[in-house]
């Protein structure tokens, strides 16, 4: 049986606020990306977010990391904040066609973020849900009807053929209903559990075989940092879901699904990132589960750079 893979990671990895900290001093900046992804196991490539990369790009990112590394890949901001999910067929190929499907076996999911003024419409939900691809090979068939407005050629055949997977984040409490949650749960998509303190929706039902978080920072958005005891029970509840159970502290809208025998992949990523606790926290709680950042040749180890 295949053990539930854990991924802790960063959201994004250029901040120069990061440099001669956590990277250290003399680290080249076209090598952060190597830098940090020996640190950490995973990385949410939020660029894709404001626009298109670069097929050339994101080829380069797929060299330079560990075999065992994976990038999860953040929907474009046009498909979810401009056009609002309305018409976003051709800008979905387009999405697609851009290069991502050369990340091959070192994609994981793709984030799909509304913004706070999106409410939940069903209808418009379930319309983008059917467009979404399940497989390499489906992605691959959707950016063929790409319209051309791209950074680079078009990147229309795979590196592998690999399962894809989807994550919404909410922002608005019109969301908070069991009518969407098991919405998702029909169509396999995990809602991402978001701790934003007070400011945006918290929940914790489980609708997919994985689960993908998001820790912006409890007390203060994208700046506070997590204690060790704030860790602590992150820890206990990413082991639990891992497991294939439901926390019983959990916060839900509807009881949990019945235990998953094969356990659930979890994606963590912390997004306190206007300030240096991000690689930090994200390296200790990984150490918590036996994942130990490794050395770049020729620079110090990633937990040893004063910050």
């Amino acid at each position: 049986m295949t053990r539930p893979d854990l991924r802790i990671g960063i959201s994004g990895w250029t901040y120069p606020p990061w440099r001669k900290n956590f990277f250290p001093e003399g680290l080249p900046q076209h090598r952060e990306l190597e830098y940090a992804s020996h640190a950490l196991r995973t990385i949410e490539i939020n660029g894709t977010f404001y626009s298109l990369q670069r097929a050339s790009s994101i080829r380069k990112w797929h060299d330079t990391v560990p075999d065992d590394f994976i990038f999860t890949v953040k929907g474009s901001r046009f498909i979810t904040h401009i056009r609002r999910l309305k018409d976003v067929a051709v800008p979905l190929a387009n999405f697609y066609a851009s290069g991502l499907l050369q990340l091959g076996e070192k994609l994981g999911p793709f984030l799909w973020q509304f913004p706070p003024t999106f409410s939940y419409e069903p209808a418009r939900l379930e319309a983008f849900f059917k467009l979404l691809p399940r497989s390499s090979g489906e992605a691959a068939r959707l950016a063929k009807r790409h319209d051309g407005r791209l950074p680079e050629r078009a990147v229309l055949k795979a590196r592998a053929d690999t399962p894809l997977r989807h994550a919404i984040e909410i922002r608005h409490a019109s969301f908070e209903t069991p009518e969407f949650i098991e919405l998702l749960r029909a169509y396999e998509i995990a809602l991402v559990v978001a701790d934003a303190g007070a400011k945006w929706p918290f929940i914790e039902d489980v609708t997919a075989d994985f689960l993908y978080l998001r820790l912006h920072g409890h007390d203060q958005l994208y700046k506070s940092g997590y204690t060790p005891s704030a860790l602590d029970e992150w820890e206990k509840k990413i082991r639990t879901w891992s497991r294939g159970g439901t926390p019983k502290d959990a916060v839900r809208l509807t009881p949990p699904p019945p235990p998953r025998k094969s356990g659930r992949d979890v994606f963590t990523f912390f997004d306190n990132t206007a300030k240096l606790h991000a690689p930090y926290n994200a390296m200790d709680l990984a150490a918590r589960f036996g994942m130990e950042p490794a050395a770049l040749d020729g620079f110090p180890d990633p937990r040893a750079v004063p910050h």
